[in-house]
């Protein structure tokens, strides 16, 4: 920690004398063997300050490429992966935020590079319509900063983005649960309303699919099934609107605010 910490003020002075090199006409230095780690580290973090932030990625692993395994070396493959984060290049983010935990696995700065990792694949999840691949790889990385850092920052920064990419997948089951409900395939639908209820905890999708899964069971003729996931409904979602076209559906056969019977069910709502 003393060394990174001597590392920075190191770098501090490099940048300002790299701004006064320049000032003077100097133009920026080129990157050789002749380079010192220091001066690169100076060209980056200029870079950073001009928000040229793949230039400067690309300047950080110059000092892996030339001083492999010291300290500068480690300190600039993360600064690498934050950068080409701020870049939006994602892929180059994770192989350098990879890299690090490769070479560093129990370094001061691992639980960071975990927290890029998972960031690469959150911060390209799409809305339920499209594939949600990357959503679910988002979780799986941030499962791993949550439990093998616990204590961290960046694990308490996790906690939210995992309960939202948890819920995007919920989000996607009832997408397709409805799919199936619209075109009569109920036990399709059944598995996927099940799943919402047993796998992904206290969603906001709950209500929403205990009521599909009446629907669903009353359209196989399953009442008792249906029963009991409307008395569930009703004990833990007593003010929800599901619940109340729940006990509409079993009381009358039709969606509450609708004119659908039983064996003819509204199924056009998102």
């Amino acid at each position: 920690m003393v060394q990174v910490q001597v590392l920075k003020r190191v770098l501090v002075v490099s940048v300002l004398l790299t701004i006064a090199a320049c000032g003077r006409g100097g133009g920026q230095l080129s990157v050789d063997d002749n380079t010192s780690p220091q001066q690169i580290l100076a060209m980056a973090q200029a870079e950073v300050d001009r928000k040229d932030y793949n230039d400067a990625a690309d300047l950080y692993l110059e000092i892996e490429r030339l001083y492999p395994y010291t300290i500068e070396a480690e300190f600039a493959v993360i600064e690498a992966a934050k950068a080409y984060r701020e870049a939006g290049n994602a892929i180059q983010s994770r192989a350098a935020a990879n890299r690090y935990l490769d070479y560093y696995p129990v370094s001061q700065y691992a639980a960071l590079a975990q927290y890029l990792v998972a960031l690469s694949y959150y911060d390209k999840i799409v809305d339920i319509q499209r594939d949600q691949q990357n959503t679910f790889r988002a979780l799986q990385e941030l499962r791993i900063v949550i439990e093998q850092f616990p204590n961290s920052e960046y694990a308490e920064l996790a906690l939210p983005k995992f309960t939202t990419a948890l819920n995007q997948l919920a989000g996607k089951e009832m997408d397709i649960g409805r799919y199936y409900l619209k075109r009569g395939q109920f036990s399709a639908a059944l598995g996927r309303f099940d799943a919402v209820v047993n796998e992904y905890g206290d969603t906001p999708h709950l209500p929403e699919a205990y009521h599909r899964l009446v629907e669903a069971y009353l359209s196989l003729g399953l009442v008792n099934e249906a029963a009991r996931n409307a008395a569930i409904l009703v004990e833990r979602f007593p003010d929800s609107s599901w619940n109340a076209a729940s006990q509409s559906l079993m009381a009358t056969g039709q969606q509450a605010n609708s004119g659908a019977g039983l064996f003819g069910l509204v199924f056009d709502r998102n």
